[in-house]
């Protein structure tokens, strides 16, 4: 069963990445925020990125005017009536992810795939907040999404392989590579990046190094793209104590616990580069 119009719950840069790829390859999108000047603000940033895909010769303006012409948005749940999949993009919370998916439960199409974009929460917790267990699964983009290849889908005990084929021919559609994860704190990619950045940030904090120096050395000692602290900056530091928080309370483990300087940083506002300052400043 093709996919070919699709909701997003949450315009901000991981739900936005969603809807303008999905956009770009031929489906109709719909994306849901809290409020107008909200959805105004994630109209915005899409119509920003695709710019800068022209801009940058990665994209025809006929194209850019073809993908936009395929995004709507809208403050109400209601109008995802119609969509084979609607993904959830909103922030690492999970009583808040589980109100969504109340609300998605009532609103969506009995064949509807009901997919969440966290990065850390286990599946099954927010899947129990439907009637539906089976429909719901793992979605998990990389951000940026219009640049990062890689989507894990995972699934729940409770998923079903109709959902799995469905999410996985999704994600294809949409030229991404797929892995599937299992169904536990920060499923394949988090469970091992994410002790790593907070080693990083511990190094740090202790004054073993600089940030600088930190982050090339991992540049040109391991040939990382990126440094971890930059790439702490590029994720959000609030999303990266987010998922540190979910995957500490599902494992217990040292080290998925936040430092404390990581807390320190999202309660001043130095969230990296969204916010113009965290490691670094931009």
């Amino acid at each position: 069963m093709s996919i070919d119009r699709i909701g997003v719950v949450g315009g901000g840069q991981m739900g936005g990445g969603i809807a303008e790829v999905a956009a770009r390859t031929g489906v109709d999108v719909v994306v849901r925020e809290a409020d107008a000047a909200l959805a105004s603000a994630a109209r915005s940033r899409v119509e920003k990125s695709l710019a800068r895909a022209v801009e940058r010769g990665k994209l025809a303006e006929d194209e850019r005017d073809a993908a936009l012409s395929r995004l709507s948005y809208t403050t109400s749940v209601g109008d995802f009536d119609g969509c084979g999949l609607i993904v959830e993009a909103i922030p690492e919370d999970l009583a808040a992810k589980e109100e969504v998916f109340r609300a998605l439960d009532g609103v969506a199409g009995p064949d509807a795939v009901l997919a969440t974009n966290t990065s850390s929460i286990p599946i099954m917790r927010i899947a129990l907040a439907t009637g539906r267990p089976e429909s719901v699964v793992g979605l998990h983009f990389f951000n940026p999404v219009p640049v990062m290849e890689l989507v894990e889908v995972i699934p729940s005990l409770a998923t079903s392989e109709e959902t799995v084929a469905r999410a996985v021919g999704f994600a294809e559609a949409l030229g991404k590579r797929v892995v599937r994860a299992p169904d536990r704190a920060g499923f394949i990619v988090n469970a091992l990046l994410v002790p790593f950045l907070l080693d990083a940030v511990r190094m740090y904090e202790a004054g073993h190094a600089t940030a600088e120096d930190i982050d090339t050395g991992l540049r040109y000692g391991a040939n990382h793209p990126m440094g971890p602290l930059a790439l702490c900056d590029l994720i959000g530091n609030d999303t990266m104590l987010g998922v540190a928080d979910a995957m500490h309370a599902e494992t217990h483990l040292p080290h998925h616990a936040a430092p404390q300087l990581l807390r320190r940083m999202v309660e001043a506002g130095r969230l990296g580069r969204k916010a113009g300052r965290g490691f670094y400043d931009y």
